[in-house]
């Protein structure tokens, strides 16, 4: 761990994008033996968004990004670089991020994505913020994307309830006068990766067999113990390292996995649930959309003003966590 104060990358501008389809508890409870009650209960979602048959995360990805454009006018021409974090891309390659490239017609730009998985959209802003800060590059789009359905078991009923689709976009450009990144942490136990899984090229991890068939497997209780003891410990790295205390902080918006891990979260952390933003009731677990949905929501609805220091916490597959203290400058 060490310390990084980002003096010269900003956060210009938000976009967002969720499916028209939606996927109620009461459609669930059609679909497996459960009901609203037990859901809410135990995750606190009502619904998620579902992609179309066609609709893949590059479409949900240009959605949010021309949202983007769209509500701050801003041209892509002169992006530099362009980071999509997903672990559900259309296709192995080419990635969405050129796909991205190719429909807005960005004629000069690097393209990749990365998977951290629902830590993705922490880790594309912290590799965003290095390539400014390192003088590499002025402007880059960071996208945050996943189309879950496409990957879910819809028989397996302690999964099956908890994911949708969805798309959340940012610009990061160079400035000298109103930076956003203050501090960041980041940790991997790669140890815990049988816990939550999709299986590819690959049928065993670490000699055990894998199960699923391309489907998305999760040991939810094995994830929530990581969370509820890994984020925690990663929040009071990041206050340390920023010299900030908990109370400086005017919003937190961690993975929307869960309703009750949130709520642990918070109160291990020592930061009130009522400043907590979460994007998991009406969208459902979206994983790396999760975060920027969340904090275009709290922009909509006039919670997050400029000023503000956010504290981002993606945690996820792999296992993977990524921690980021933001000053929100739009």
């Amino acid at each position: 761990m060490t310390q990084s104060t980002f003096l010269h990358a900003a956060i210009t501008a938000i976009g967002s994008y969720v499916p028209h389809k939606q996927l109620t508890n009461e459609d669930m409870a059609a679909m497996v033996d459960t009901n609203d009650e037990w859901i809410v209960q135990r995750t606190g979602i009502k619904a998620r968004r579902i992609a179309e048959e066609n609709e893949f995360t590059s479409h949900l990805c240009i959605k949010a990004v021309q949202d983007l454009v769209d509500r701050y006018e801003k041209v892509l021409d002169d992006v530099e670089l362009i980071i999509v974090a997903t672990h559900t891309p259309d296709l192995p390659f080419p990635s969405v991020a050129c796909l991205i490239q190719a429909h807005f017609g960005i004629p000069a730009t690097g393209a990749y994505d990365l998977n951290a998985t629902c830590a993705g959209f922490t880790y594309a802003l912290h590799t965003a913020s290095g390539m400014i800060e390192a003088g590499l590059h002025r402007k880059v789009l960071v996208v945050g994307a996943d189309s879950l359905s496409k990957i879910t078991d819809y028989t397996d009923r302690s999964t099956c309830i908890l994911f949708g689709d969805g798309a959340g976009a940012v610009l990061v450009e160079r400035s000298d006068e109103l930076p956003s990144y203050v501090a960041h942490h980041l940790g991997t136990d790669g140890t815990g990766g049988k816990h939550v899984y999709r299986t590819g090229l690959a049928s065993e991890l670490n000699g055990i067999p894998l199960a699923g068939e391309g489907k998305l497997v999760q040991n939810g209780r094995e994830v929530y113990k990581f969370a509820v003891s890994t984020v925690p410990q990663g929040i009071s790295a990041l206050l340390e390292k920023s010299g900030l205390q908990k109370e400086d902080i005017d919003w937190f918006i961690p993975h929307s996995a869960n309703l009750r891990i949130i709520e642990s979260i918070c109160e291990k952390s020592g930061i009130a649930f009522d400043k907590a933003l979460y994007s998991l009731v009406h969208y459902g677990n979206t994983s790396a959309a999760s975060i920027p949905l969340a904090l275009d929501l709290g922009v909509k609805e006039g919670k997050v003003k400029s000023g503000d220091t956010l504290l981002l916490y993606g945690f996820g597959g792999g296992l993977t966590h990524a921690g980021l203290l933001v000053k929100w400058t739009l």
